[in-house]
């Protein structure tokens, strides 16, 4: 690896930095090669080989969707496995992570578009009653504040699945129970919260999530993201009218209409459902898992700290986990470096944003690698964009 052709110098730092102090690595997962555990003792790996005299702190990363359970069990939250039902209704096993009187839960790991038997979509009758589930077993272990991450979810039923997990009823005209997905809410006719209310009373929920859509309309979950989930355009002006009704019926029950609220529109409308009936807020995702990891601690002191993701772009200024790592970073007066699949913001970009440097795995592979080599490379790759960061930053414990 050390023979590997020097990438274009994309820094902004002196190539020696000397101070004392550890080094926090706190990716966040390369989507499609490695997740941000993995990319975590990648880079970490790299760093020790050339400075086998720092200390290398792992913390990897999520900023509210896939793989924020995971990030919180490397930071030592507990693992707790259930058997839910998935999105359409076959039943996945899945996890929580939990700490104290705190539980971190997933929507991907019971609703997520990746549980679709064969991949096959669902849009009109994916449901997220098995996210319901998860909290149900949250609530079981006694924990008073949910921590949920939104996004990835195969469902657009405004959260009416999670709330019947929850103990609420959903009836039609005929006083059927309404069946599973968005669909299906065009004929609700009666609602019942049953025991919902109590069960969550004491209990603190807080939405992970940057997402500020409303429930309906032209930036509504349907319109916006019901085509990731399968959903052709006459689906989304159903499930547009569906989930008006559910809407109409949760503000005539609760009295409050929250459709219009920024985050309603999060995760088919399971921000809507977490809002109105669990009496949840949000915060920004990378903010409050940052809180969650107990980040601020691991960087006091620090010389340095590494983040990154599959491709750093214009998204990522948005709220996504390495932004957020590099403004706590620099809040706290410490250099932030950037390891990323693909760099795709120019440097005024990316060091607008606080990165002192920044590596692309693609840029690592050569300019005659073939193409996506930097997937199937990206462990080797990450390790060598340690070795440099640690030449680049720690140059006095090489």
């Amino acid at each position: 690896m050390a023979n590997q052709p020097d990438p274009p110098v994309r820094t902004t730092m002196p190539q020696s930095q000397t101070s004392t102090g550890h080094v926090v690595v706190a990716p966040d997962k390369f989507k499609g090669s490695l997740t941000a555990a993995e990319a975590a003792e990648r880079i970490a790996a790299g760093i020790r080989r050339v400075a086998p005299g720092t200390e290398v702190r792992l913390l990897p990363v999520a900023d509210g969707g896939e793989g924020t359970v995971l990030a919180a069990l490397a930071a030592g939250y507990q693992r707790v496995e259930v058997t839910v039902s998935g999105p359409i209704g076959v039943p996945v096993k899945a996890a929580i992570a939990v700490q104290g009187g705190t539980a971190v839960v997933e929507a991907a790991q019971a609703s997520g578009l990746t549980l679709l038997p064969e991949g096959v979509k669902a849009p009109l009758t994916a449901s997220s009653y098995g996210t319901g589930q998860l909290i149900a077993r949250a609530l079981e272990h006694g924990c008073t504040r949910i921590v949920l991450g939104l996004g990835g979810v195969a469902c657009t039923d405004g959260g009416a699945g999670l709330a019947q997990a929850l103990g609420a009823t959903l009836q039609d005209a005929e006083g059927n129970e309404l069946p599973p997905g968005g669909a299906a809410l065009r004929r609700l006719h009666h609602l019942d919260l049953g025991a919902l209310p109590g069960t969550l009373a004491g209990v603190e929920v807080v939405i992970a999530g940057d997402v500020d859509n409303p429930l309906l309309g032209e930036r509504g979950a349907p319109a916006v993201y019901g085509p990731q989930k399968g959903a052709n355009p006459d689906d989304v002006a159903e499930l547009d009218r569906a989930l008006a009704c559910w809407a109409d019926a949760v503000a005539k029950l609760t009295g409050a209409d929250l459709r219009d609220e920024p985050g309603a529109g999060a995760a088919g409308g399971l921000g809507f459902g977490a809002l109105a009936l669990l009496g949840a807020r949000m915060r920004p995702g990378i903010e409050l898992l940052l809180d969650l990891l107990g980040f601020d601690q691991a960087v006091r002191g620090a010389r340095l700290v590494v983040t990154g993701e599959g491709c750093l772009d214009v998204q990522t200024l948005h709220g996504k986990a390495p932004a957020g790592v590099a403004a706590a970073a620099t809040g706290a007066g410490v250099p932030v470096a950037a390891v990323a699949g693909r760099l795709e913001l120019d440097e005024a970009a990316w060091r607008g944003a606080g990165f002192a440097a920044a590596y692309a795995l693609a840029d690592l592979a050569g300019p005659d690698a073939p193409e996506g080599d930097s997937l199937t490379r990206a462990g080797e790759l990450a390790e060598l964009a340690g070795e440099r960061l640690a030449a680049q930053f720690l140059g006095d414990d090489s």
